[in-house]
């Protein structure tokens, strides 16, 4: 597969039918798609013959890595005895039951699970769950969602109106009416002349300021990220989730934890609401649950929420493939791999402080202003002056041109603008960790004298 022939041909076989999600088709058309043909543990290859080191677990989710056979078993045995049936019409599954016991397990106070196919479908589901719960609880008004800006909640109408990305909203006539966003929690960014801790009160408190200015009575939920993931990895300061949950909680208004990309360990934690140490309402998951070997989401549905929404009669709502039978089977043999092998124990003891030790590093960089990681969850901002904390004026093209950088030198890294981002699977070793922050470090050091050759520097 690395005769750069077969490569062209892949790459116009992909130009001519294949519209990429998020991407400018022009562009990637011009230059050639990167076809990835195998992954290995922590390991890729591309057909252009490269081996590709994936600091990135796939889209966050690659979270026991590549080639784990116990899952391809699973899935292939469940096709060979049900290949699907439906959850409506008073009907279950095996793998449904036995996944939704693991999950209950594993999230206690947390009895309930709705299944869906994506994080985007869960946080859809989440806006007609509390709304509906709220008019069982003859509150009807309660209605309005507070989120935050650059936040991500899925590309769906109701998931990208509840995330805060202008760009997004920009193509779609959105948010839809009823979400109102808030500052977000990024003190390296937004922070100004204030300390962690006083931005980490402020930007809580913001959330207060909303759900008064529209009334206590008129709104349902805030719904936040514990560290937003695509928005930049945005880890914030301790005292502000604790500070939100005071502020919900004394306003009757709910508290969602999107567990999209926190969840199953990716913190340290199985849920990133325990590393934070906030108690929320719901719970939406996707990605780790299956480490991305099929596609799964859902809803977490708190005990108090749950005896609502049961004694309310039917929630009209629904997907065809609502639990599919062969990717919860795919998500109990995952699940196991990580109880097993102890992964969220080794994300939290052994290769998360060692990645974060090395990773920190980088910080003293030139061009890095901040480098911040929990768990296996990194960033990199990239700066042209330290110490006022200043972002390119061509923001959005320096992580790109990193990124890049780092993808000839055999290193998936992701930019978000000018912040590199890492989430490497949780099996990565130690001597793996070495190489990718060596290889990030290259990266940069390619990156500096890209921008000096551009003047932007």
């Amino acid at each position: 597969m690395n005769d750069l022939s077969t490569l062209a041909a892949l790459q116009a076989r992909d130009a001519r039918h294949h519209f990429h999600p998020n991407t400018d088709m022009a562009a990637l058309n011009a230059e050639g798609t990167r076809v990835i043909v195998r992954g290995e543990g922590v390991w890729l290859h591309d057909a252009a013959g490269r081996r590709i080191l994936d600091g990135f677990s796939g889209l966050w989710n690659v979270a026991v890595g590549y080639g784990r056979r116990e899952i391809a078993d699973a899935a292939y045995q469940q096709l060979l005895e049900l290949p699907f049936y439906n959850t409506f019409f008073r009907s279950t599954t095996m793998p449904v039951i036995e996944l939704s016991e693991m999950l209950g397990q594993l999230a206690p106070g947390f009895s309930k699970v709705f299944f869906t196919n994506s994080g985007s479908e869960g946080n859809d589901t989440i806006i007609r769950m509390v709304r509906h719960y709220w008019k069982l609880r003859g509150q009807p008004k309660k209605s309005a969602f507070i989120a935050r800006h650059n936040a991500y909640h899925g590309s769906t109408v109701g998931g990208a109106s509840l995330g805060g990305m202008d760009y997004m909203h920009k193509q779609g006539d959105l948010p839809i009416p009823g979400v109102v966003h808030v500052q977000q929690p990024w003190w390296w960014g937004e922070g100004g002349d204030m300390s962690p801790s006083e931005f980490g009160l402020f930007a809580a408190r913001q959330v207060g300021v909303a759900i008064d200015r529209l009334g206590a009575e008129n709104v349902g939920a805030f719904i936040g990220e514990p560290i937003q993931g695509a928005g930049g990895v945005i880890m914030p300061p301790d005292n502000y989730w604790p500070e939100v949950e005071r502020i919900c909680r004394e306003r009757d208004v709910l508290i969602v934890s999107d567990e999209v990309i926190c969840g199953f360990g990716r913190t340290g934690a199985w849920f990133g609401c325990e590393h934070y140490g906030f108690k929320p309402d719901l719970m939406t998951f996707a990605k780790n649950v299956t480490s991305g070997y099929l596609p799964l989401g859902g809803v977490m549905v708190s005990d108090a929420i749950a005896e609502v929404l049961t004694a309310g009669g039917p929630f009209w709502h629904g997907f065809t493939t609502s639990g599919h039978p062969v990717c919860c089977a795919a998500g109990v043999a995952n699940l196991r791999i990580i109880q097993r092998e102890g992964l969220v124990e080794r994300v939290r003891d052994d290769i998360g402080p060692y990645l974060k030790a090395r990773w920190t590093q980088l910080g003293e960089h030139p061009l890095v202003g901040e480098a911040r990681m929990v768990g296996l969850l990194g960033a990199l901002e990239l700066t042209p002056d330290k110490g006022a904390r200043a972002k390119f004026a061509k923001f959005d093209e320096v992580g790109s041109i990193c990124r890049d950088f780092a993808y000839q030198r055999g290193l998936i890294l992701r930019a978000t603008g000018g912040t590199m981002l890492t989430a490497p699977p949780y099996i990565l070793s130690e001597g793996e960790a070495d190489i990718l922050v060596n290889t990030a470090r290259e990266a940069l050091d390619d990156t500096v004298v890209e921008l000096k050759k551009r003047g932007w520097l």
